[in-house]
């Protein structure tokens, strides 16, 4: 203990220089690192209308942490924009392939007493189904906001995926999405005045 520095935390940081939407153009910049907080926050929202309203019993600390990390092997991939990353069978399994060796170069940054702790945080292949579920609908949460964020600043570019990612999100049929849907989303097209009164 104290003697090993580590590179980690310096190295995740730097998630806040890599843009999003690559291929696109924005009206909104966004970036990993604001992305996964977002995506912390819905997922943990999502855990916690499924446990209060559905029945469930996510483990909702645990689906946070993971949320958060969800993206942090893009500091070493960069994004890859989903046309591309979902072009084939073999482009999936190429990527996959990549993303596997990037939690495992991430891993390698933290102190080794340090790793077993990280590792079902960085590593999804470790996340229980639930918490996968749950994160993989808040990512796509996520996705969707933005678009229509774009959409609302006149940026047309963003409807078609706007069109897909809504698409995705009601052939999942998560009810806590549509709960979301239903009584968080509306007030995202809100200015702000509307939304303190």
């Amino acid at each position: 203990m104290g003697g090993v520095v580590s590179h980690f935390f310096a190295y995740v940081s730097r998630l806040r220089w890599i843009k999003r939407w690559g291929l696109m153009r924005n009206a909104i910049e966004e970036n990993v690192a604001t992305h996964s907080w977002e995506v912390a926050t819905l997922a943990h929202a999502l855990a916690i209308i499924r446990n209060r309203h559905f029945g469930g019993h996510a483990n909702v600390d645990r689906i946070a942490a993971a949320a958060l990390y969800h993206d942090a092997t893009e500091v070493i991939t960069g994004d890859m924009p989903t046309p591309v990353k979902y072009h084939s069978r073999v482009m999936r399994e190429a990527f996959g392939d990549i993303e596997h060796k990037a939690e495992a170069e991430l891993l390698g940054l933290l102190p080794e007493d340090l790793r077993e702790e990280f590792s079902p945080y960085l590593r999804e292949s470790q996340w229980p189904t639930e918490d996968r579920e749950l994160i993989k609908a808040a990512d796509r949460l996520s996705a969707w906001l933005k678009c229509r964020a774009e959409i609302q600043a006149g940026n047309k570019e963003f409807e078609p995926a706007a069109r897909q990612i809504r698409q995705r999100l009601d052939a999942d049929g998560l009810p806590e999405v549509s709960y979301f849907l239903k009584v968080f989303a509306p007030s995202y097209e809100q200015p702000l005045d509307n939304l303190l009164g």
